[in-house]
């Protein structure tokens, strides 16, 4: 060898040996298992073809570097938009650093946000557990009076039962038998951050009104109920409120962040502003129709409104 413990050498004298030369030369040949180098020649220049050309641009099922998020990530946005309410996600740490990072670049904004961090564990035998102790001590520490859960992908492909971990908390003592927990399976493997969002809306509206709606009527209360999707630029809230009041029509906004991700610079933080109350939620399916400014995105939530609530559900589209 070219070196020993008496004669140690840096990085840039040690890859100038022949011994080190040779032993990277040789590393392909013994260990890569590559194919021949004229097989590779061979596929290059089939690579150049109008063949292949025409095979390439014949493809339809690739998206290179697609412009969409995962699940997850919508269903936070969705939860951050009702009153008093804590985006929880079942699983790792990591997933939910990532949402908090995403909104924080682009909202300028301290995003709350809390995961109940499985780890191999959990993984292996499920995540009941951490439910447990994460819902006890999200209720502790920050004091919501909804928790709405999603989920990723550890969680999903171990198959927890949201429906279950949740009533089994309830029963174990470690939240409250009326608290709100809404929740929604949000498989990351599976859609996009759209999906994610019109998940996290269906959840909390069966939750509120599935059972409920044996004295609703609608139309009962004047109102219309506005949907608006994944939607990440606050001031378009704004002028939906404002085109709505010059009409003089009454609206429910359902998920509305544009207060919570735009909080005033005075020094004071504030993990709950604003937002669509449990009230309005409650109430919504006694409106006149209930609008989806962005249908194509809220597949599940407009069938929940047509099939139970007993409303048109129209679709719309931005701009108005």
């Amino acid at each position: 060898m070219s070196q020993s413990v008496d004669n140690i050498k840096p990085s840039y004298p040690l890859f100038r040996d022949n011994d080190y030369k040779e032993s990277l030369d040789n590393k392909r040949t013994m260990f890569e298992e590559c194919h021949p180098e004229e097989k590779i020649n061979e596929v290059f220049q089939w690579t150049t073809t109008p063949e292949y050309q025409l095979l390439n641009f014949e493809r339809k099922a690739l998206t290179i570097n697609p412009a969409k998020a995962c699940q997850p990530l919508g269903a936070v946005l969705c939860a951050l938009g009702f009153e008093k309410t804590l985006p929880y996600v079942h699983g790792s740490q990591g997933c939910v650093a990532y949402f908090r990072t995403y909104f924080n670049r682009h909202f300028k904004e301290p995003i709350a946000c809390v995961s109940d961090s499985m780890t191999e564990n959990a993984a292996v035998f499920g995540g009941q557990k951490n439910m447990f102790d994460g819902l006890k001590n999200a209720i502790a520490l920050y004091k919501p009076e909804m928790i709405a859960v999603s989920t990723t992908c550890m969680a999903e492909v171990i198959g927890d039962d949201l429906n279950a971990f949740i009533g089994n908390s309830r029963k174990e003592g470690y939240i409250d038998e009326n608290f709100p927990v809404p929740f929604a399976h949000t498989p990351s493997f599976v859609g996009s951050h759209t999906t994610g969002w019109d998940s996290m809306l269906d959840g909390i509206l069966r939750y509120f009104t599935l059972n409920d709606m044996d004295n609703k009527e609608v139309g009962s209360n004047g109102k219309i109920n506005i949907v608006p999707g994944f939607e990440t630029y606050l001031g378009n809230y704004r002028v939906i409120r404002r085109m709505l009041e010059a009409m003089d029509v009454d609206y429910t906004l359902l998920s509305d962040p544009s207060e919570v991700l735009d909080t005033p610079a005075d020094g004071e933080y504030r993990m709950y502003e604003g937002g669509t109350t449990m009230d309005e939620v409650r109430d919504a399916p006694n409106a006149i129709d209930t609008l989806l400014l962005q249908p194509w995105q809220s597949v599940k939530t407009r069938k929940f409104i047509k099939g139970t609530w007993n409303q048109p559900a129209n679709a719309i589209n931005i701009p108005m």
